[in-house]
C-alpha cells in the first residue's frame, strides 16, 4: 500500500478552485458525502501541515487559503497541556498574515457546502488537541478576484 504521500501527490495535480485540504486531529468524524477522500497519516499534525504547505507552495495551479477554529486561540495550557508548544509548531508553517479564523461550526458549514459538488481530501493526524485541525481551501493561483472583476465588467 502506498503511504499518504504518494497518494496525496497523486491527488493534487487534480485538485483546483473551491477543492478543500484539511489537516485534522484525530477525533476529527468520517462524513459519509461521496465526494470525501481520507488518508489516515499516522503522523504530527505539524509535519503532515508542513508537507502539505509545502507542496501547495511548489503548485503553479493553486493556492491555499487557511483556516483555523477560534476556539484554539482560547485554549490554554491548564486546559490542554501542550497547546502553546502545537501553536508554536503550527505557526512556523502558517503563513504570518494568511490565515482565517472561524468559529468551528463555522468551518463545517463551508465544508458541508463544498463537499457536496467538489472534493475534499482529509488527511488525519495522530493530534488529539482539541480545535487543532487546519482547513485549507484552494484557490486558483494564475488568476485572481480583481482580473475575474474586470473580465466580467467587459463581458456585460
Amino acid at each position: 500500500m502506498k503511504n499518504w504521500t504518494e497518494e496525496f501527490d497523486r491527488l493534487l495535480p487534480l485538485l483546483g478552485h473551491r477543492n478543500w485540504i484539511l489537516v485534522t486531529d484525530q477525533a476529527y468524524p468520517y462524513q459519509s458525502a461521496p465526494g470525501i477522500t481520507y488518508f489516515d497519516t499516522r503522523a504530527p499534525l505539524p509535519e503532515v501541515l508542513a508537507r502539505v504547505a509545502t507542496s501547495l507552495r511548489n503548485s503553479a495551479h493553486v493556492k491555499p487559503i487557511f483556516y483555523t477554529d477560534l476556539e484554539l486561540g482560547a485554549l490554554t495550557e491548564e486546559l490542554v497541556p501542550g497547546i502553546d508548544a502545537f501553536r508554536a509548531a503550527t505557526r512556523a508553517v502558517l503563513p504570518a498574515d494568511g490565515v482565517q479564523t472561524l468559529p468551528h461550526e463555522s468551518v463545517f458549514a463551508k465544508l458541508d457546502a463544498a463537499s457536496k459538488l467538489f472534493h475534499v481530501v482529509v488527511l488525519k493526524t495522530d493530534c488529539v488537541i482539541p480545535y487543532s485541525s487546519v482547513f485549507i481551501e484552494l484557490d486558483c493561483a494564475y488568476w485572481d478576484a480583481d482580473r475575474e472583476q474586470a473580465l466580467r465588467a467587459r463581458l456585460r
